[in-house]
């Protein structure tokens, strides 16, 4: 991305270890930005009701539920005590279930160790666009209705998209969508309305752990090195950073993230790629194909006119 004078490039860092699954950036994001709603349906695995994201969803707080101990603990419960339970039961109980048997469903945590900590974690981080260093989705618009802003974000132009769909199979991670019954793309603009105003975007301001952060890239990511290695060192060797470096596959993300697992956990592409990568290469070999085919034609015309004579 070519260095803009006079601005500085800013982003979202989002801290997936202190995000408590309020949703609170999800409303914030759909009331600023005047986002339709997209359905108020859980999907039936989690507390999720949105799924992923998209163009009626700028924000998605992911919910993942993980038989799995945080760093340093010690799982004192095993799978077979489970084994045997019959939960549709249990469920058909409702709210009639007694503490007793409700403190042992498969989704409760069993008793807590000494140190106060259980067998069972849910990992929650709230996505969104990565404004790429290296957008395949601007590279692919052929309106011009992407464009990289003063702030080294990505906006799509809603008066100039004329829906031709190209951007949203270039995104790398399937951030951006057609509306239905509109047509138009749309996705994350980072509140490119509330940057020009000096203010910090909406889910940012809405975040009550501070687990979206905004502002200089630069000091984002020092500020994200710093965390992990905190993390890290108290017991969490699983924390690390995903979409911070710029040799990346995408040259690094306007917005990246702490997690606490693998990327495929939270649903994100573990070695992303801008998806044009491969176009200056495909161009020069079809311009070296066009040349030999007019060679080869000018050769033809050459020896049929010499014949003819």
């Amino acid at each position: 991305m070519p260095e803009l004078p006079g601005t500085e490039r800013v982003g979202f860092f989002t801290d997936t270890s202190v995000c408590i699954g309020c949703k609170a950036c999800e409303v914030a994001c759909k009331e600023w930005n005047l986002v339709p709603e997209d359905g108020l349906e859980l999907t039936g695995m989690s507390y999720d009701n949105t799924g992923s994201l998209g163009a009626s969803t700028w924000r998605h707080v992911a919910f993942i539920e993980q038989n799995k101990p945080l760093g340093g603990q010690q799982a004192h419960r095993t799978h077979e005590a489970h084994e045997n339970m019959d939960v549709l039961a249990l469920a058909a109980q409702g709210s009639a279930t007694p503490v007793a048997e409700a403190a042992v469903t498969p989704t409760t945590p069993g008793a807590p160790t000494p140190d106060g900590r259980t067998e069972l974690r849910w990992l929650m981080a709230s996505d969104v666009c990565k404004h790429c260093t290296h957008a395949a989705c601007l590279d692919v618009c052929p309106t011009g209705a992407l464009f990289r802003t003063e702030f080294g974000t990505v906006v799509v132009q809603q008066d100039v998209c004329n829906g031709c769909g190209y951007c949203v199979p270039a995104c790398p991670y399937g951030v951006i969508e057609q509306r239905e019954g509109d047509g138009r793309a749309w996705k994350c603009t980072l509140c490119y309305d509330r940057l020009g105003a000096g203010q910090e975007p909406a889910c940012a301001k809405a975040c009550p752990t501070d687990s979206i952060q905004f502002g200089p890239l630069d000091e984002l990511r020092e500020r994200a090195a710093q965390r992990v290695a905190r993390l890290q060192e108290t017991g969490v060797p699983d924390a690390r950073l995903y979409g911070a470096d710029p040799d990346d596959g995408v040259g690094g993300g306007g917005a990246f993230f702490l997690l606490l697992d693998e990327p495929e956990v939270y649903g994100l592409p573990p070695d992303p790629q801008v998806t044009t990568r491969d176009l200056p290469r495909m161009w020069r070999h079809a311009g070296l194909a066009a040349l030999m085919l007019l060679g080869g034609v000018a050769a033809v015309c050459t020896r049929t006119h010499r014949r003819s004579r």
